[in-house]
């Protein structure tokens, strides 16, 4: 398997922390609100400034109750559902995020399109799979902390949902990453994926967002930080991904059979 890029060596880590990080983060938010942008929107930024605009679709996978909705409801800075319910069909969701490239100090806002579907909706309609993995860039692969058939069933999720698609980019996210002294799947067991599936591997709690002084009010901001390095992360493979494709960056050598 491909080696994938180190993290941090695409994208500017901690970029979105800077001064000028926080200025470009300004047309995603509102008065300290995250701004919700449907298909057809995007952030208007002041005049004089020029980015590009990547865009991507990804399609997150899991057992359900692993936390797919309220994942992608955090990356978009919504509230996140109190009580779980089955998603029925499929639900998008758009969230833009910049970031600024290492090699070249560019500023490039990434478009991400989401694509969830209920599992139950996936096992009844034929058609829902093959519309989610249609011109997909990015396959996430959801698993709880608290749920450890959810974790066992990862390889069975890669091989039916990703299988198919060598080339797209795979990561793996563990919800409920704050439960992590009741959790169901200990280091040893995470350190041993990794190591067979070479995936990136990266956790998200389940703590409801920070609030603004009136106490109702998600803080944009604060919740801008808290998933940065989801929003980072994805950024990284994805640009790296096209980068190989294009033939701008080597395809890093396949490691040697142990």
């Amino acid at each position: 398997m491909a080696r994938l890029p180190a993290p941090g060596s695409v994208i500017v880590p901690d970029w979105h922390e800077s001064t000028e990080g926080k200025e470009y983060l300004a047309c995603i938010l509102r008065k300290n609100r995250r701004r919700v942008f449907g298909l057809l929107e995007r952030p208007v930024l002041p005049p004089p400034v020029a980015i590009d605009t990547a865009s991507y679709k990804i399609f997150v996978s899991g057992k359900s109750g692993v936390g797919k909705t309220a994942l992608v409801a955090k990356l978009a800075g919504l509230e996140v559902p109190v009580v779980h319910h089955e998603t029925t069909g499929i639900q998008t969701t758009v969230v833009f995020w910049p970031a600024k490239l290492q090699a070249s100090d560019r500023v490039v806002m990434f478009r991400f399109e989401f694509w969830d579907c209920g599992e139950s909706a996936l096992k009844k309609f034929d058609h829902m799979l093959p519309a989610c993995q249609e011109k997909t860039d990015a396959f996430l692969f959801l698993f709880s902390f608290t749920d450890r058939a959810s974790f066992e069933d990862l390889p069975g999720q890669l091989a039916r949902v990703a299988g198919e698609a060598p080339g797209v980019v795979r990561m793996v996210i563990g919800s409920k990453f704050d439960q992590y002294m009741h959790t169901d799947v200990p280091e040893r067991d995470l350190t041993a994926f990794r190591q067979a599936w070479e995936l990136p591997l990266l956790r998200v709690k389940s703590v409801p967002g920070r609030r603004l002084a009136d106490g109702r009010t998600l803080d944009g901001r604060a919740g801008l930080a808290d998933i940065a390095h989801v929003l980072n992360g994805l950024a990284e493979q994805l640009w790296h991904q096209d980068q190989v494709a294009a033939g701008l960056l080597p395809n890093p050598p396949e490691d040697p059979p142990s």
